[in-house]
């Protein structure tokens, strides 16, 4: 579609980063500003004005440090594109096809952070749909942040996406019967920390005549055969989040993410943190009730660990990264 030198508007393409079923995306500058962006050309250009626009109207939604960020979409002349932060890194894919099997404090490092990243989605109401480490982009500072949310959809009347899109290693069971809902999510996730734990995937693509099997949890092991040195309580943690069956699983990005916080501490030799805020006020005060109630109605503001700057979540005492009260 485009081509190195190629100038593009105000845009002028460096190189090709990459391409994919939806798209082909391209690094170039913004020559107005000196500032490099990447440009994500989708390959059906055909579709009415509209539908293109779904996809950078959906990530514009989405604000978060560990999501890739839509800055605008442009059209020129025949040529409909999204422009989106630019991120030097590599993939999560790339870094573990690389190292294989990673320490355990940062595969739950990567781990969480991509937990950040999806519940802030789900809270907006966005199924991903395509989570793997292949759509993962960790910078140089170690940050990783989510991208291709083009093959995600607001949930819709019967609450689920009705396409089968998905890498099959990283797809839930549901999502072969074309129905995705945020447990799918989970369960990428659970697949991605199982490879980030074992430099392995649980079990090949599934093949037509293995659906069956998958959904009964018969291609699942325990990473812990793979690696022995994963302790058991987070073993059980990707376990539970590969679990075939959805209501086995758990619900929400966030339900996991706190069962990663939970388990974290003892599984890397830390002590237990206290949550947030778990000291600021007795049980006996006055009013807490209703401090309580109004407090659970606010949407939190993105936090940041003043030591090491990575996101926090909402409902953690201390960085689950440095280790570090907040």
């Amino acid at each position: 579609m485009f081509f190195r030198d190629q100038v593009v508007g105000k845009y002028k393409i460096l190189a090709p980063l990459g391409s994919g079923g939806f798209g082909t995306v391209f690094l170039a500058e913004d020559t107005w500003i000196d500032k490099k962006v990447a440009l994500k050309v989708p390959h059906r250009q055909t579709l009415d004005f509209g539908e293109l626009l779904r996809e950078p109207r959906l990530l514009a939604t989405l604000s978060h440090p560990n999501i890739v960020t839509v800055l605008t979409a442009e059209r020129i002349g025949d040529v409909f594109f999204i422009v989106m932060e630019y991120v030097p890194g590599e993939t999560l894919e790339a870094i573990s096809d690389r190292e294989g099997a990673l320490d355990l404090s940062r595969a739950l490092d990567f781990a969480c952070q991509i937990c950040n990243a999806v519940d802030h989605a789900h809270s907006q109401g966005i199924i991903h749909r395509d989570l793997r480490p292949g759509n993962v982009i960790v910078n140089e500072s170690g940050i990783a942040k989510v991208a291709d949310f083009g093959t995600s959809r607001f949930l819709e009347i019967a609450a689920h996406g009705t396409t089968v899109i998905g890498s099959p290693p990283y797809m839930a069971p549901e999502q072969f019967h074309g129905k995705a809902v945020f447990a799918s999510d989970v369960y990428s996730l659970g697949v991605t920390m199982y490879q980030l734990l074992t430099g392995r995937l649980p079990y090949e693509s599934p093949a037509p005549s293995d659906i069956e099997r998958l959904m009964r949890g018969e291609l699942t092991s325990s990473p812990r055969l793979h690696n022995p040195k994963i302790p058991k309580v987070i073993a059980d943690i990707v376990l539970k989040a590969m679990a075939p069956d959805v209501p086995e699983r758990y619900a929400r990005a966030h339900d996991l993410l706190d069962a990663i916080l939970a388990a974290r501490p003892a599984a890397v030799g830390r002590r237990p943190w206290p949550a947030a805020g778990a000291t600021a006020v007795r049980d006996d005060e006055p009013g807490r009730d209703i401090r309580e109630r109004l407090r659970a109605r606010e949407t939190p503001a993105p936090r940041f660990c003043w030591h090491c700057g990575k996101p926090l979540h909402a409902r953690t005492g201390a960085c689950p990264f440095c280790g570090e009260k907040q």
